[in-house]
């Protein structure tokens, strides 16, 4: 999710960024590139540029959790503020790694020093969003962006709520990644759900979260709008919609 407004750009997470091309071990690791094939040839950096934008014109960065294929980008926009959920970072400095944490984060990424802005639950206010604990504003972003808690994927995994001025616009990470999830009867492929399973950090509030979330769709489908980030039926519905 990429949003314009007066001071620059603010970019929602990063997808693996442009040296997932030149150095895939290093950058993604041989266990992924063996397990999920992914799609490396289209960085982000060039597709803000193919808009017309130039990449330091994205001034702010807001990563749902700093996973390999959300944060491998972070490097192609070195001047960004990036913010992160404390608890997010913190799991990323945690050394050394096991097994799945070294699938997960990959500390090459990091290696240019990102300039983070953090937040933890002190930050969060005493309202709530449609149910949901959130930080009321993000340090020197628009009022109508917020962070909301959705652990469970990660310690730290948060969604991007964006008031568009005609309804909400929820970014929800990888809380979810099928449309199925969210229906009244949840469904998902087999496989999916294995590898949701296996990359699990704190399972029942990643169930817990996506039971909120499938009440906010059911509550206020209206008002909201709910994506995931690796869920192709959503992104074709998203794109068909635009104005």
């Amino acid at each position: 999710m990429l949003i314009e407004h007066a001071a620059g750009l603010i970019l929602v997470d990063t997808g693996y960024g442009e040296q997932a091309t030149v150095r895939p071990d290093d950058w993604v690791g041989q266990d992924l590139l063996r397990r999920t094939n992914p799609v490396l040839d289209h960085p982000i950096a060039k597709q803000v540029e193919a808009l017309g934008f130039s990449r330091t014109d994205v001034r702010d960065i807001i990563v749902t959790h700093l996973d390999l294929d959300h944060a491998g980008g972070l490097a192609d926009f070195p001047e960004a503020t990036v913010h992160v959920h404390q608890a997010e970072l913190d799991a990323v400095a945690r050394q050394p790694y096991d097994r799945r944490q070294r699938m997960r984060y990959r500390p090459a990424q990091f290696g240019h020093g990102p300039k983070w802005s953090t937040y933890d639950e002190s930050d969060s206010s005493d309202d709530h969003w449609f149910g949901f604990q959130a930080v009321r504003q993000l340090h020197g972003l628009p009022p109508e962006i917020l962070m909301v808690p959705l652990a469970g994927h990660t310690p730290g995994h948060v969604g991007v709520a964006l008031d568009t001025g005609d309804g909400w616009l929820l970014h929800a990470g990888d809380a979810y990644s099928y449309h199925g999830q969210l229906a009244d009867k949840p469904s998902m492929p087999l496989g999916a759900r294995v590898f949701q399973w296996s990359v699990d950090t704190q399972r029942q509030r990643r169930i817990d979260n996506q039971r909120r979330l499938r009440d906010l769709v059911r509550d206020h489908r209206s008002m909201v709008t709910v994506f995931s980030s690796h869920c192709a039926t959503e992104f074709e519905q998203l794109r068909a919609a635009r104005p």
